[in-house]
């Protein structure tokens, strides 16, 4: 979408609040096509073809990593910005860019770390992935000789930061100003946070069904998913197995964009934006319809409780959460056990290094760790 093609409410680009290291600008790219760009060359991005959506990425090659669930998002995030004549390089930057700081092994890794952070050196602040995801795009990536990170715009390391405490957002300066401050991210940020929900609910749904953790039947107590499977099978009888399967879910992904699309439209038209900073001082505006959103709740509820805690992922938890603890208590006892870059003097950096050292990890990678460390 070029930029004489945006909406009034768009973030453009020629009004970015720009980098945290001044660059010459790019004739051919503007900011956000830039930014997009780095972030799909980065290590961080390249890591999570190896790092677990909801199934460790040993137990098959068909399930979802977090590269493919980033790739998704993008691309549903993307053709409803179009929709909304929103900037789309943008917005697949944010998209793209969400899950960069996400540990090993998924949640469970996650909440591993942070445990770990707290029990261990409860000085240091924890651990959160979206924290994370920030923090290798402005310090972590190497791939510059004049700055660390990759010195994005301002307005995609605003869409990365989707959630944050007060006392985080002290801490980082102007991009956590708006929690202070209570006000929104730019539409862009906005829908980036929505695609992501979309894509990890629906393919969860796919991932789920292949491995057999649950069944269609089960499904068929979810309404949004009842009534496209009950459509599906009336328009299509004979279709069977995983082709029916992805008609019911691209149905449902459809359904939930051209919800989203015509409920922001009316919010828009409701609050009257006209630029920009209306959209930054309004509530939020990108939104499912109440019947939508209920539907969409009760689909995550089932999940909750039939997928991401049936006993084989929660086993699968357990363990991710014993390696993760087991290396950082191995490292934090004893630094030398990492390569030397990671090693500090001060115990509160010595602790956010050993973090950003299993975070940066693979899934297969932290396995390999765990048993170099403890198995003889």
């Amino acid at each position: 979408m070029t930029q004489s093609t945006l909406a009034s409410y768009a973030t453009h680009p020629v009004h970015s609040r720009g980098r945290l290291h001044s660059e010459e600008t790019d004739p051919a790219r503007d900011p956000f096509q830039r930014d997009r760009d780095r972030i799909i060359h980065s290590g961080a991005f390249r890591r999570l073809e190896y790092k677990t959506q909801v199934f460790v990425n040993h137990e098959g090659d068909l399930f979802r990593t977090r590269l493919t669930h980033s790739l998704e998002v993008a691309q549903i995030a993307r053709a409803v910005a179009r929709n909304l004549g929103l900037h789309e390089d943008l917005t697949e930057a944010i998209s793209l860019a969400h899950d960069l700081g996400h540990t090993p092994f998924g949640h469970a890794g996650q909440d591993a770390l942070h445990k770990s952070m707290q029990t261990l050196r409860p000085g240091a602040g924890g651990f959160e992935h979206n924290l994370q995801s920030l923090r290798v795009v402005d310090e972590l990536e190497e791939r510059y000789a004049s700055f660390n990170g990759l010195n994005l715009t301002f307005e995609t390391r605003e869409g990365i930061l989707k959630h944050c405490s007060l006392s985080h957002a002290r801490q980082l300066g102007e991009v956590g100003q708006r929690f202070i401050d209570r006000k929104r991210p730019g539409l862009e940020a906005q829908l980036a946070n929505l695609a992501d929900e979309i894509a990890y609910n629906n393919h969860d749904i796919d991932d789920g069904l292949r491995s057999g953790l649950i069944t269609i039947e089960q499904m068929r107590q979810v309404q949004l998913f009842a009534t496209y499977h009950d459509e599906v099978s009336r328009l299509f009888p004979d279709v069977t197995g995983r082709r029916r399967i992805a008609e019911i879910i691209r149905r449902m992904i459809n359904a939930l964009i051209v919800d989203l699309t015509r409920t922001t439209r009316d919010n828009l038209r409701t609050h009257r934006i006209e630029a920009r900073d209306d959209v930054l001082e309004a509530p939020a505006l990108l939104q499912f319809s109440d019947d939508m959103r209920t539907q969409a709740d009760a689909l995550k509820a089932f999940l909750m409780q039939n997928l991401y805690r049936h006993y084989k992922v929660m086993r699968m938890a357990n363990k991710a959460s014993t390696i993760v603890q087991s290396l950082f208590k191995a490292f934090i006892d004893d630094p030398r056990l990492m390569p030397a870059d990671y090693r500090h003097e001060d115990k509160n950096r010595q602790a956010r290094a050993i973090a950003d050292y299993i975070a940066g990890m693979t899934d297969r990678y932290a396995i390999k760790e765990y048993k170099r460390l403890f198995v003889v």
